[in-house]
C-alpha cells in the first residue's frame, strides 16, 4: 500500500510540474514562428547563432534573464515554490526512498556531467548539418544548459540550504531540474508540443526523482523548474532577435574621476 501511494504521488507531482510550465510556451498554443530567423537555404541568419558569436550570446543570455519578459513566470514560480515550502516535510516523508531505481536513474541521467556531453554532441552535429531548425535548437540547448548551471550555482551558494539527507548545503534550487527544464523549454520553443510535452514530462520525472533520492525538497524542485524555464525562454528569445535589436554586452575601458586610474567595465546596451 505504501509503495502504491508513493507511485501515485510521483505521477501527481509530474503532472503538477509539467502542466503549468508547458502551457507557457513562447507563443501558445501553436509553436512560435521561428521561420523569420532562418533564410530560405535553411541555415541560421548570418551573425546570430554562430560559433564565433557564442561567448557574446552567453553574455546576452546572462543579462537577458532580467528582462520584463521573465517577470510573469518569475512571480508565478516564486509563488508556487514559496507556497510549496509548507509541504516540504510532508512530501519528503511520502516519497523519499534513496535506494530506489527511479531516484538513482534521475540522479545520474539528469546530472550536468551527463547532460553536458549530450548537449555538446548535439551542438557539434548542428554545426555540420543543413537543417536550420536543428542547428538553432542544438545551439540554444547548449547555451541554456550552461546558463542554467551558472545561475543554479550562484543561487545555491547564496541560499546555502541544507539538503534533506544532510549531505551538503546546496539544496536550493535543484540543478538537475533547472537543467532539464531549460532543455525542455528550448525544445518546446523550436519544435512545439510534439517534442515539448514529452520533454517537459522527462524534466518533471527528473525533478520527481530528486525528491525520491532525498536530495531536494519540493520547493527546491519547483524553484529549479522555474529557473530552467526562464533561462530556456530567455535564450530562445535573445538568440532569435534581429541583430539590430539585440542587447549588446561588451567590455569597455574605464578610469576614475581624475583620469589617473584605468580599468575595465561591463557595458550593456538595450
Amino acid at each position: 500500500m505504501l509503495q502504491t501511494k508513493r507511485v501515485s504521488g510521483l505521477l501527481v507531482l509530474g503532472a503538477v510540474l509539467a502542466a503549468p510550465l508547458s502551457s507557457q510556451t513562447l507563443d501558445p498554443p501553436a509553436p512560435p514562428d521561428l521561420g523569420r530567423f532562418f533564410p530560405s537555404d535553411g541555415s541560421p541568419e548570418d551573425g546570430q547563432r554562430t560559433l564565433g558569436a557564442f561567448p557574446r550570446n552567453l553574455g546576452r543570455g546572462l543579462v537577458g534573464v532580467f528582462s520584463k519578459d521573465s517577470l510573469a513566470p518569475l512571480l508565478i514560480g516564486a509563488a508556487v515554490s514559496g507556497g510549496s515550502s509548507f509541504l516540504d516535510t510532508r512530501t519528503r516523508s511520502a516519497v523519499s526512498s534513496p535506494a530506489s531505481i527511479f531516484g538513482n536513474a534521475g540522479d545520474t541521467g539528469g546530472s550536468f556531467p551527463v547532460m553536458a556531453p549530450i548537449a555538446l554532441g548535439l551542438f557539434a552535429s548542428g554545426r555540420l548539418v543543413g537543417d536550420g531548425r536543428f542547428r538553432a535548437a542544438s545551439y540554444d540547448i547548449t547555451e541554456a544548459l550552461i546558463l542554467s548551471e551558472v545561475y543554479t550555482e550562484v543561487m545555491k551558494r547564496a541560499v546555502h540550504r541544507t539538503r534533506p539527507d544532510g549531505s551538503d548545503n546546496y539544496s536550493f534550487p535543484s540543478g538537475h531540474t533547472s537543467a532539464a527544464f531549460a532543455w525542455a523549454t528550448v525544445a518546446n520553443a523550436h519544435y512545439g508540443p510534439k517534442v515539448g510535452i514529452p520533454s517537459y514530462l522527462v524534466a518533471s520525472a527528473i525533478g520527481a526523482s530528486r525528491l525520491v533520492k532525498d536530495k531536494h525538497y519540493l520547493s527546491d524542485v519547483l524553484a529549479g523548474a522555474t529557473l530552467g524555464y526562464i533561462v530556456g525562454r530567455t535564450v530562445v528569445r535573445e538568440n532569435g532577435e534581429p541583430l539590430a535589436r539585440r542587447t549588446r554586452v561588451s567590455l569597455v575601458p574605464t578610469s576614475d574621476a581624475k583620469g589617473t586610474g584605468a580599468g575595465v567595465g561591463l557595458s550593456v546596451e538595450w
